[in-house]
């Protein structure tokens, strides 16, 4: 994906987006504490023939952000601006971990605005303890060094053998963690622990796939089948031998995305190769 950045207004600053590629449009929402550049090893296999609009969710990234506090229905509505304001809707839209609660926050109260859903190793509602957990999260972010905080996301991103055989893809999703601001990651914590959107998913018309790791301990497949349980007709996945970016670890499950988006039928989930293929392992001809 091009290093060119555009940006809307909000009232909280300027909504930062990159776009590559052309045809129908697909809008990536990144992960917790990360940015649209987490897209950029995947844009040539996601965007085959689409063309891909990368968002830096507020306070990340390149998005400028006031401090204030701020909620996912609050992330989700700067989707929806970005999207009016484009004027490309209605559009795919793929979000994975804090941008897969936001992607299903936004097709909830935007169902006009969304064609079809993939909500990747994610949530609508992080249970009972959400508040005071999420609340534990946000402290040690902004009081604990950010290279001290590696090794827990490391471990929960990915498994061993990912992690072993590909360590530069490692680094770059590790290298945009920590130029992430600790305000940033807090804020962005507690609203994930506020938002409880169990009661909205009726209102999601988008044809959705919600897929999840097996050995996710982040958002586990508990999560994801209760997204799929709560919209009408969703479909959900669990993919074996993978974890909290299983989007970014499989080819596999990239390439039953695609053919998702394309509504075509979807492959059953497949283990990891043994090879363990990298983000950067493009898949052109099929699974």
């Amino acid at each position: 994906m091009n290093d060119g950045y555009s940006y809307i207004e909000r009232p909280w600053g300027n909504l930062a987006y990159k776009t590559a590629g052309t045809g129908p449009p697909l809008v990536l929402l990144h992960s917790l504490a990360l940015s649209a550049e987490m897209w950029d090893p995947l844009a040539s296999d996601m965007g085959l023939g689409r063309r891909l609009v990368a968002v830096d969710l507020r306070g990340h990234g390149r998005s400028s952000w006031d401090g204030g506090s701020f909620s996912v229905e609050d992330m989700a509505g700067d989707v929806a601006c970005l999207v009016d304001e484009l004027g490309v809707g209605p559009v795919d839209v793929l979000g994975m971990s804090m941008g897969g609660t936001v992607a299903v926050a936004l097709a909830a109260a935007h169902p006009e605005s969304v064609a079809r859903l993939v909500a990747c190793d994610t949530t609508a509602w992080y249970g009972p303890a959400a508040v005071e957990a999420w609340e534990q999260r946000a402290h040690t972010a902004e009081t604990t060094p950010r290279e001290m905080q590696v090794s827990f996301q490391t471990d929960r991103w990915f498994g061993d053998p990912f992690r072993r055989h590909h360590p530069a893809s490692v680094s770059a999703l590790v290298g945009i963690f920590l130029r992430t601001a600790p305000s940033t990651h807090a804020a962005a914590c507690r609203a994930l622990g506020a938002y409880d959107g169990r009661s909205t998913l009726e209102r999601v018309t988008a044809p959705t796939l919600a897929v999840t790791g097996e050995d996710d301990s982040a958002t586990p497949p508990s999560m994801g089948a209760a997204i799929a349980a709560g919209i009408s007709g969703a479909t959900h996945q669990v993919w074996p031998g993978l974890r909290h970016f299983a989007v970014v670890e499989s080819p596999a499950l990239r390439y039953a995305i695609r053919l998702f988006l394309s509504g075509d039928t979807v492959p059953a989930p497949t283990p990891p190769a043994s090879c363990c293929a990298s983000p950067h392992d493009i898949m052109r001809s099929g699974a």
